[in-house]
């Protein structure tokens, strides 16, 4: 609650230009579901930026969860400083990104990812990523 109260009338950490509450904060709060895979993938990032991992372990295709430890996605989005998302390419059910980020030790970092997406009851998931 404190964090929302933290974001309210900020610009959001993906880079849309849009207010937080208006952007991914709507699917971060549970309001709303991402519209498609590019809604998802943004929110997704806002997530590692706002440390967010419930969302992150919700969001990720079901099948795909046991791969992924809630506590270690919190470290690591705990253990660096987002600095900005950038699209790179986007299908139906794909986004191409790089996200950049200081590590743990204030370095810059880039993350490359092309990541797959799948929309299954209404809703979409991550399914995975090919890393560069």
């Amino acid at each position: 609650m404190e964090k929302n109260l933290l974001m309210e009338n900020k610009k959001c950490f993906c880079d849309t230009g849009l207010l937080f509450e208006n952007c991914c904060g709507l699917y971060l709060s549970g309001n709303q579901k991402a519209p498609s895979a590019l809604a998802l993938m943004r929110s997704r990032y806002a997530a590692y930026a706002t440390h967010n991992a419930d969302y992150l372990m919700e969001t990720t295709y079901v099948s795909e969860r046991k791969y992924y430890s809630k506590t270690e996605i919190l470290r690591w989005a705990v253990s660096n400083k987002w600095q900005k998302l950038e699209i790179l390419s986007f299908s139906e059910n794909t986004v191409e990104f790089k996200a950049f980020f200081l590590d743990s030790d204030n370095k810059p970092q880039v993350h490359y990812e092309f990541s797959t997406f799948k929309f299954e009851k209404g809703a979409w998931y991550y399914l995975d990523g090919k890393f560069e």
